[in-house]
């Protein structure tokens, strides 16, 4: 049985203003929910819902149980250091790309994603249940981008990003530690924090010279350079 007020709630927290109020956020399913509970604070849990109580209360289309609410936690930004390999997401907007992001960097050992303060907001439902439990593994920062990458280019570590007129992925040096940043589905990389990349990369078409798409979705680029990255320095 669930009341009507925590159902109210459930809905409250799919807005932003209810994350940032309640300190809380909403993961459904067996899976994400038993990921989750070992690194998150669990609020809440909705496990014994009838299918009626489930409609209501899920934030899905097709709804699965159980509903569980964890408390939104605290991670410290991290401090660049030239052996760690980093991403840095500039203004990216979906939070379907930004949760699979976080898979990407699950996947290939990559525990800071760093974001603009305008990027989506990873406790959002949609960008929780994309990460399919990542999250659990993963730290995403919101801070100011630009003098994060700062602080990071005065250290002399190497900050990458992709551009049309970049060097060819597969050709260029790359080192093991660094940061690799992706832009904003429609725009790319902002003027600003272009002026801080010292490592233009480009993810060539295959023939060269081919006509194709005018771009990869972000998420996938990511898994493509994340991808070559970790190819070039594995032991």
């Amino acid at each position: 049985m669930i009341s009507k007020n925590r159902v109210k709630q459930i809905h409250w927290l799919a807005r932003k203003k209810g994350r940032q109020t309640d300190g809380l956020f909403v993961a459904e399913g067996p899976k994400l929910v038993k990921e989750l509970q070992g690194s998150f604070e669990l609020e809440a849990l909705f496990d014994d819902l009838t299918e009626d109580e489930l409609h209501k209360a899920s934030l899905l289309q097709s709804p699965q149980g159980p509903i569980a609410l964890f408390k939104i936690p605290t991670w410290a930004l991290p401090s660049p250091e030239a052996d760690t390999l980093y991403l840095a997401l500039d203004t990216v907007q979906d939070p379907g790309n930004l949760g699979t992001i976080v898979r990407v960097a699950d996947w290939f050992g990559i525990e800071d994603i760093v974001c603009s303060s305008d990027s989506a907001d990873i406790f959002a439902p949609k960008a929780v249940q994309a990460t399919m439990g990542a999250l659990a593994r993963v730290r995403v920062h919101y801070t100011d981008l630009t003098q994060w990458l700062g602080q990071a280019k005065c250290k002399g570590i190497p900050v990458y990003g992709t551009f049309l007129d970049g060097d060819n992925l597969y050709e260029k040096d790359l080192t093991p530690g660094g940061i690799i940043v992706m832009g904003n589905e429609g725009n790319g990389i902002s003027q600003m924090t272009e002026q801080l990349v010292n490592g233009r990369l480009f993810i060539p078409p295959y023939p060269a010279g081919r006509q194709t798409s005018e771009s990869l979705n972000v998420a996938m680029a990511t898994g493509i350079i994340c991808a070559e990255f970790r190819r070039r320095h594995a032991k």
